[in-house]
């Protein structure tokens, strides 16, 4: 094993989760399976229904599920989920953030994000978006409210508008996804 396959694997390996004042929860976050996908779409599913989370296909979650981690108990019950979505070269998204309402107060949330921005940051990002109606807690993660697209290169913008992403068209803010969109906030963080 090379020192960059030790890293890799350790870098995957499950962590455990923190509980209510520092104690552990019972948790770990490890990277998703291909098995996750059914438990993934349950518990977004809730969410999508009342327009927290955009509702995606399951082939969606197959194309995108090497970018995402879950949080499972001691049992292997999903608890958690979230992805990061490189847009770019110093930009990704933190996407489909969600805990299950039975483990939700336990840091489970906190856990999972702070995870997928080390995976941002081992990935080259230096910036993170999200768009979210949990401001407050992204904000104590270090997530600042965004007031405008100025800080992006005209030349990037106009590359980013031929993507079909429909997470790159809301940091963009684009007309076509106003519909979805309303109501949340758009936040980034430096790394």
């Amino acid at each position: 094993m090379t020192p960059t396959d030790a890293a890799q694997t350790a870098a995957d390996a499950p962590e455990p989760a923190p509980g209510r004042g520092g104690g552990r929860a019972g948790a770990r976050i490890r990277p998703a399976r291909t098995s996750d996908v059914g438990p993934i779409r349950e518990l977004v599913s809730p969410l999508a229904d009342s327009r927290v989370l955009v509702a995606k296909e399951a082939v969606a979650y197959y194309e995108s599920l090497q970018e995402f981690r879950v949080a499972e108990d001691e049992g292997g019950a999903l608890l958690g989920c979230g992805a990061v979505h490189v847009m770019w070269e110093d930009l990704a998204e933190v996407r489909t953030v969600a805990v299950s309402e039975a483990a939700r107060g336990r840091g489970i949330g906190g856990m999972l994000l702070e995870r997928l921005l080390e995976d941002a940051r081992a990935l080259g990002v230096s910036r993170v978006f999200c768009l979210t109606f949990e401001v407050d807690f992204f904000r104590r993660h270090g997530f600042e409210v965004m007031s405008n697209q100025d800080a992006i290169d005209p030349q990037v913008y106009a590359e980013l508008l031929r993507s079909h992403d429909e997470g790159v068209a809301e940091f963009l803010d684009l007309a076509r996804v106003k519909p979805n969109t309303l109501g949340n906030t758009r936040m980034i963080r430096a790394l």
